[in-house]
């Protein structure tokens, strides 16, 4: 499930920013930027974060200053910087290009002036940090609550669809029964008037009848994986992968309906049925 949040926090001498960007993903992934001083509370990170998050691929960018910038050194190399204008004044005569080397020549080589971190920050740098990560945190998971209220609403509407297009096909299989019936009784008649009648293949029309028009059974089960579907939807629990599973089986009674009720409005209504539920397959995708 995307979404975005952003944490503040002030400690002391320290101030922490944080922002944290989830994106859709079939597992848990935290990739995290700190402050080189921090490296060590990495894995406190993603614990925190483990906590929280279940799926997804998560970005965490942290900012982290100082007020007497005590994580901040600049360092000036003027031996290497010596040497790069001898470099470049040789550079400059051998092509024989006019003017002078400057200092913004020099400062073009990282090498010349850097910037250091101290190795290890105090541990309130990190409180800090940690605070501004679960305050965006925070506000990431509200932002993915309204996202996933608007995810249900929209799952729970293409539910009533199903349940719609199994009234009609149920509706219809009843009419069809009673058509093939009057059909099989008229094929009796003549073979009673021509002394056909097997009553072997009398017993095989009937079965094959009562095979082929019936679908209550496959549309009851259906019906059952669309209310187990709408109870896991309010439930508190991690749902995405009990969702997945319905859907196979309502994928599975789908198909079952469409081979046995060998009929073109029932065929079409099981299209649509399909349809339905692989859009349902997708938005399942955001939830955990």
């Amino acid at each position: 499930m995307t979404g975005y949040g952003r944490g503040e926090e002030v400690r002391k001498n320290f101030e922490s920013v944080v922002e944290v960007r989830s994106l859709n993903h079939r597992f848990l992934d935290v990739a995290i930027r700190l402050p080189r001083g921090l490296t060590a509370f990495e894995e406190s990170v993603k614990e925190i974060v483990r906590k929280r998050i279940l799926r997804g691929r998560i970005n965490i960018a942290v900012l982290l200053k100082s007020e007497n910038e005590v994580d901040l050194d600049l360092k000036i190399d003027t031996d290497t910087a010596l040497r790069y204008k001898m470099l470049l004044e040789t550079l400059r005569d051998k092509l024989k290009i006019e003017g002078a080397i400057t200092i913004d020549h020099l400062l073009h080589f990282p090498e010349v002036l850097t910037v250091e971190t101290q190795e290890e920050l105090p541990e309130e740098a990190w409180e800090c940090v940690r605070g501004a990560v679960e305050r965006a945190l925070n506000e990431l998971d509200a932002m993915r609550k309204r996202e996933g209220q608007e995810i249900s609403n929209d799952l729970s509407y293409r539910i009533g669809i199903l349940q719609e297009r199994l009234n009609d096909i149920e509706a219809r299989s009843l009419a069809r029964r009673q058509e093939e019936f009057q059909k099989l009784h008229q094929r009796l008649r003549e073979m009673i008037a021509t002394q056909e009648l097997d009553p072997n293949r009398l017993e095989l029309e009937v079965a094959l009848l009562a095979d082929r028009v019936d679908v209550t059974e496959e549309c009851t089960r259906f019906r059952s994986h669309n209310k187990v579907f709408l109870e896991t939807l309010q439930s508190e629990e991690s749902s995405g992968r009990k969702l997945n599973f319905l859907l196979q089986e309502m994928n599975r009674e789908a198909n079952t309906i469409g081979a046995k009720a060998n009929d073109a409005k029932i065929a079409h209504w099981v299209v649509s049925i399909k349809e339905e539920v692989e859009r349902l397959r997708e938005q399942v995708q955001n939830i955990e």
